[in-house]
């Protein structure tokens, strides 16, 4: 749709304040750009944001939190928050995820390396040599990433000044580029129950199977767990929306909450600006879009918008269900001495991929207290759930399937914490209809999952679109989801609209 040309007020208008948005608009304004950030709700962060409620700070996604380090190039968080001059006291978890798994498969990711190793040889002994190769492949990919700085892969001169200064790195992230998880752990192991050990371990961040799962994002969570660690923000984690936010202002950028984008503007094909529900236009030299790519090119723009290459990526992507989240507050007494802060829990092999199948659990106050009133810890559970189980149902139909679910889900977990039922002392409960509703996602979706087998990160579009001036960050962007896989996103997408803005 055409817009009437307007002088822009703004170097960049950001559509979105979850971390990929909010990244891409710090990394703009520590570069002297003015920038604008939009935000439909009242808080920043999107999934990666907190919320409180009777003395209780919850999270409103996962608590495992990766970037954090302080050293290499792939603490993301970290350097985002330090080039606004801002920073996060962590507390560092001893262990990754406590897995509860089939066939009394109970083992812990520990942060030591060898310790992991050790676990997991013990439990399938004739895969030693297997396990051990697999996994050191994946420290290869790790160390590729982890030799260069992570910006835009679509800048021709940093692409070529980083091949100056690091060739091997770039050949040997190449060479992993079209390469899947699941075909490479067939190279060393083949013990079944194993294979489907390392679906889960790639299902638990990626939601798709080790097969469908590419080895760049493996060799990046499978090794930084080891070498930055997982590190748990003090406050929890919508603190880090709210220090980018503090970072955003001082170097002169904005942001509106309650400013619901419903429309990008655009004059002879290219994105100008954008309309809000209450009719008011803004408009920027660039756009940048922190909505889904189906939110962008379904509903921000008209469908006789739509690039082919978007029709093309829609045709090999599909969306990943959204979630069921249970939000507990319970006694602390409950949980014995030595309880994991994160914990995933299946009891059917067949039943990893399915409606409400994985639990994934975090109890965050197990590292930061301060987040629950005295003597009560946070369980968050949270398992996958497409919004067709909750969609068009009638207030008591919804009220009481939620109840029906949460009763199931205590009931399961009741497995790993005895007495669960009895020690509950707040429970609120979220739906696919809760994260479409406040976090604007279309369908509550977690994210872009392929829909068949593809030659790893070769098919995720990068942040320019077909549209001149429109550019797309987060997890429908490379390379993909994750908290720190956004974080890379923009980074990326801060380093491109600054290029095409003259500022690098």
């Amino acid at each position: 749709m055409t817009a009437a040309i307007a002088a822009p007020a703004y170097d960049a208008i950001v559509i979105g304040s979850g971390i990929g948005g909010l990244v891409t608009a710090t990394q703009l304004a520590a570069k002297g750009a003015k920038v604008l950030v939009l935000e439909r709700y009242l808080i920043p962060g999107g999934s990666a944001g907190s919320f409180e409620r009777h003395g209780y700070r919850f999270d409103v996604g996962a608590s495992m939190i990766f970037g954090f380090g302080d050293r290499g190039t792939t603490n993301l968080l970290t350097r985002a928050l330090a080039d606004v001059g801002q920073a996060i006291e962590t507390v560092p978890d001893p262990v990754q995820i406590h897995y509860h798994l089939p066939n009394n498969l109970d083992l812990k990711v520990h942060r030591d390396y060898e310790a992991f190793l050790k676990e997991l040889i013990a439990q399938f002994p004739e895969e030693a040599e297997g396990i051990r190769r697999f996994y050191d492949e994946c420290w290869q990919v790790f160390n590729c990433l982890n030799a260069m700085p992570l910006l835009s892969l679509e800048e021709p001169k940093y692409l070529f000044n980083v091949f100056l200064q690091h060739p091997l790195a770039c050949l040997g992230l190449v060479k992993y580029l079209p390469q899947n998880v699941g075909d490479i752990a067939r190279r060393y192991i083949q013990n079944p129950e194993l294979l489907k050990f390392i679906d889960m371990e790639c299902y638990c961040w990626s939601v798709v199977p080790a097969t469908m799962t590419p080895m760049i994002n493996a060799g990046m969570v499978f090794s930084d767990r080891h070498y930055g660690g997982i590190n748990y923000p003090k406050g929890g984690v919508g603190r880090i929306a709210e220090k980018l936010v503090e970072g955003l202002e001082a170097k002169g950028g904005a942001i509106r909450y309650k400013s619901r984008v419903t429309r990008i503007l655009t004059e002879n094909g290219r994105a100008i600006g954008v309309e809000l529900a209450d009719g008011e236009k803004l408009f920027a030299k660039r756009i940048v879009s922190n909505a889904t790519r189906w939110n962008t090119f379904g509903e921000l723009l008209p469908p006789q918008q739509e690039p082919a290459k978007e029709q093309r990526w829609q045709q090999r992507y599909r969306q990943s269900p959204s979630f069921l989240s249970l939000h507990l507050g319970v006694k602390a007494d409950l949980l014995p001495a030595g309880t994991e802060c994160h914990h995933i829990l299946l009891e059917n092999w067949e039943e990893l991929e399915a409606e409400q199948g994985t639990i994934f659990v975090s109890i965050p106050t197990l590292l930061d207290s301060s987040l629950a009133p005295p003597d009560r810890h946070i369980i968050h559970t949270f398992t996958p759930s497409w919004l067709g189980e909750w969609d068009n149902l009638s207030p008591s139909e919804y009220r009481d399937r939620k109840a029906a679910a949460a009763a199931k889900l205590i009931q399961r977990l009741e497995a790993i914490f005895p007495g669960l039922s009895g020690a509950i002392d707040y429970q609120e409960v979220g739906t696919p209809r809760t994260h479409r509703r406040f976090l604007g996602r279309q369908n509550g979706t977690y994210g872009p999952i392929p829909r068949r087998k593809l030659a790893g990160l070769l098919g995720m579009p990068f942040n320019r679109t077909a549209i001149p001036g429109l550019y797309c960050v987060g997890d429908s962007t490379f390379p993909g989801q994750g908290l720190n896989a956004v974080a890379f996103s923009g980074y990326a997408c801060g380093h491109r609209v600054a290029a095409d803005l003259g500022l690098v």
